[in-house]
């Protein structure tokens, strides 16, 4: 039995000894998260432990970080789990949203088929990108004002190519989550940027490799955030906080560090719970 098992095994039993006499009153909670966080297999570790624990139902819309974004904004979700900080602290500063704290991170990544046409391979990720774009290599984004395309778009208004505007030929959007952009890319042995965790997780059904990564730029950080229910009082508001504090506890978070270890032989995931934004360069 692995670790990761044995602790899943303990939080259900420590659950049962311990069974609440009372359930929420209101027991359903709307979670407006990425792609990545479903795609990666995370939600599907976590969401059940926490529905046990609290006596929530849990509705997991995964959307790019933008859409969940966009359901905070309209009242349409309880609690956020999403990857775009400088959105995100515009939708605080709009009084949209009550909390943020800080939970994981890992790292985006360029992938690319083996050919490697573009010859970015180690190269820092400006400079491969702008190599992409002078080589008119095809280029898969996913076009759908996700946390991983805002990077993206990021990173290519730092060279003298980008495709944000005039899209070019060779620069292809997807409008699809990451798991479905991977795919697309591995069949027109195109270069995409993804996080970590969703290539990891699918990279046996793909014909791509990893060329590029490490650079700081290309840190992935996700924060939980509740629905201000002085916007949307009809907002889960207790439940939301139950969840933000479900992956913020000691228990949630040693299970993050060890998601991914048996399978990939690395995490897909780092808990950063007992840190700031400023520890992690984002101040």
């Amino acid at each position: 039995m692995t670790t990761l098992m044995k602790r899943l095994l303990l939080l259900i039993t420590l659950f049962l000894m311990a069974c609440r006499a009372t359930t929420p009153s209101d027991t359903t909670l709307i979670l407006a998260t990425t792609t990545s966080t479903q795609d990666s297999g995370l939600l599907d570790l976590l969401v059940p432990i926490f529905q046990l624990e609290s006596g929530y139902t849990v509705q997991t819309v995964a959307v790019g970080t933008g859409a969940a974004l966009k359901m905070a904004e309209e009242g349409n979700a309880d609690v956020l789990l999403v990857h775009a900080p400088a959105a995100e602290k515009e939708l605080m500063d709009a009084g949209f949203a009550k909390d943020r704290q800080l939970i994981m991170h890992n790292d985006f990544v360029l992938v690319g088929s083996s050919a490697d046409s573009a010859d970015v391979r180690d190269l820092d990720i400006v400079t491969a990108l702008t190599q992409i774009a002078t080589t008119q290599s095809p280029f898969i984004s996913r076009g759908d004002d996700s946390g991983t395309n805002k990077k993206e778009l990021d990173i290519w208004s730092a060279t003298e190519h980008d495709p944000n505007g005039a899209k070019p030929a060779w620069y292809i959007e997807s409008g699809q989550g990451m798991g479905s952009t991977l795919i697309i890319a591995s069949e027109k042995s195109a270069y995409t940027l993804t996080d970590r965790a969703t290539f990891l997780a699918n990279q046996d059904n793909l014909n791509l490799k990893i060329l590029v990564e490490g650079d700081e730029i290309l840190l992935n950080v996700y924060h939980v955030m509740t629905v201000n229910p002085d916007k949307w009082p009809q907002t889960n508001y207790d439940g939301a906080l139950a969840f933000a504090e479900f992956l913020t506890s000691d228990a949630t978070q040693a299970l993050i560090a060890e998601f991914g270890i048996d399978q990939y032989g690395q995490p897909l995931f780092f808990p950063d719970a007992d840190k700031t934004d400023a520890d992690l360069g984002l101040e």
